[in-house]
C-alpha cells in the first residue's frame, strides 16, 4: 500500500514530541494539522515541516488523508473521533480514548460498523519488555499468576504542569493520566477486571490545580477456572528519583521488569524460580511510538493488529475510571 497519510487534531506536546516523528518512521506522512488556535496551528506546522493547517475539523477531514491522530483535550476525544470515523478515517485516539465508558463504546462500535480501524494511543503494551511478560506467562514459565504490582510514580516535567493538575479541567489528575496507562499493561496480562479500590491524595507544593496528583489502587481480576489476581499500582507526578518497574508473581516464580513503564525504556526482564534467578534477553533498541505506528499501519493494511486496540482502550479506561469514583468515594467500586 502507499504510505499512510495523517491528519494532525490537536497541537499537542505528545504530537510535537512523540508522534509526529514515529508516523515518518513508520513510513507514513503527516499532511497537517487541526487546532483551535489559528496561531498555535500555525507555529505548529512550521516548527514540524507540515505543509498544512486549520482551524476547521471538516477541513482537515476533507484533506487526502488516510487515518486521524487526536492528542487534543481529553473531553474533545469523542466528538472528534466519531466526525473522524463517520468521515471514514482511520483513527489513532490518544488515551484516555474518551471521558465516559458510553462514548468510548459508541466509538469502538461505530469503527466496528464503519470498518475502520480505532486504537488507543496506549505505547506501553507493544514494548518488548511487556510482550515478554505476557508470552512467559501464557507459557506457564511462573506456574498460575496470583499477583502483580506496578510502580509507576514519576515527576511530572514542569512543561507538562498544567491541564492536568486542574481540577475542574475534564479528564484530569493522575489517575487518567498513569492508572490507564497501567491498565493497558495488566489487563491482556491478567484476565477482565472486575473490581477496583483505590486512595488518591494532593502532595506536591507546586500543584496548586487542586487536582489529585497521587493514588494507589488494588484491582482485582478474575479468569475463567484460576484464583482470582491481585493488582496494586502506585501511580504519581510526584516522585523525582524512583525508577518504574512490573512485578507478577506466580505459584512458581516471579517475573520483575526493571525500569518498566517510562516511554524511553532501557529496562530488562528477570526471572526468578527455584532455579535461581536469571535475566531474560529483551531487545529494547526500537522507539514504542515506532512500534506502535507501524502495528496500526499493519491493522490498517490488513495484515496485523494495533498495540492497543479500541477495546483495549475501552477497558483501561473502565479500570481508570472505577479507580478514580473509587478514590472520590471511598468505595469499592465494580466493573462491569
Amino acid at each position: 500500500m502507499p504510505a499512510l497519510k495523517w491528519g494532525l487534531i490537536g497541537a499537542s506536546d505528545i504530537a510535537a514530541t512523540r508522534v509526529i516523528g514515529a508516523i515518518r518512521a513508520s513510513g507514513g506522512d503527516a499532511v497537517g494539522v487541526y487546532s483551535g488556535s489559528a496561531d498555535r496551528a500555525r507555529d505548529f506546522a512550521a516548527s514540524h515541516g507540515l505543509p498544512n493547517f486549520t482551524t476547521d475539523l471538516d477541513e482537515l477531514l476533507g484533506w487526502d488523508i488516510d487515518a486521524v491522530y487526536i492528542s487534543s483535550a481529553n473531553d474533545k476525544h469523542f466528538v472528534q473521533a466519531t466526525k473522524a470515523l463517520r468521515a471514514g478515517k482511520h483513527v489513532l485516539g490518544e488515551k484516555p480514548l474518551a471521558l465516559r465508558v458510553d462514548e468510548a463504546t459508541a466509538m469502538v462500535d461505530l469503527a466496528e460498523q464503519q470498518g475502520l480501524v480505532l486504537a488507543a494511543n496506549h505505547h506501553l503494551p507493544g514494548s518488548p519488555l511487556h510482550a515478554k511478560v505476557r508470552e512467559l506467562v501464557q507459557a506457564g514459565t511462573i506456574g498460575t499468576v496470583l499477583s502483580a504490582k506496578v510502580a509507576h510514580a514519576v515527576l511530572l516535567p514542569e512543561r507538562l504542569r498544567g491541564w492536568r493538575l486542574g481540577k475542574t479541567t475534564p479528564g484530569s489528575g493522575v489517575i487518567l493520566d498513569i492508572t490507564c496507562h497501567d491498565a493497558s499493561v495488566l489487563n491482556p496480562l491478567l484476565g477482565t477486571p472486575v473490581a477496583v479500590t483505590a486512595v488518591a491524595v494532593q502532595q506536591a507544593a507546586w500543584n496548586s490545580g487542586g487536582q489529585e496528583d497521587a493514588a494507589m489502587t488494588v484491582i482485582r481480576y478474575e479468569r475463567d477456572g484460576a484464583p482470582a489476581v491481585l493488582a496494586q499500582t502506585h501511580d504519581s507526578f510526584t516522585v523525582g528519583y524512583a525508577g518504574t518497574s512490573l512485578e507478577v508473581h506466580g505459584t512458581e516464580g516471579t517475573l520483575q521488569v526493571i525500569d518498566a513503564m517510562t516511554q524511553d525504556t532501557k529496562g530488562q526482564v528477570v526471572l526468578t524460580n527455584a532455579a535461581g534467578v536469571q535475566t531474560v534477553d529483551v531487545d529494547c533498541s526500537e522507539d514504542l511510538y515506532v512500534i506502535g505506528l507501524r502495528a496500526f499501519t499493519a491493522a490498517v493494511e490488513g495484515t496485523g493488529t494495533p498495540t492497543a486496540t479500541g477495546r483495549d482502550g475501552l477497558m483501561a479506561l473502565k479500570v481508570a475510571l472505577a479507580a478514580q469514583e473509587s478514590a472520590h468515594s471511598g468505595r469499592t467500586v465494580h466493573i462491569n
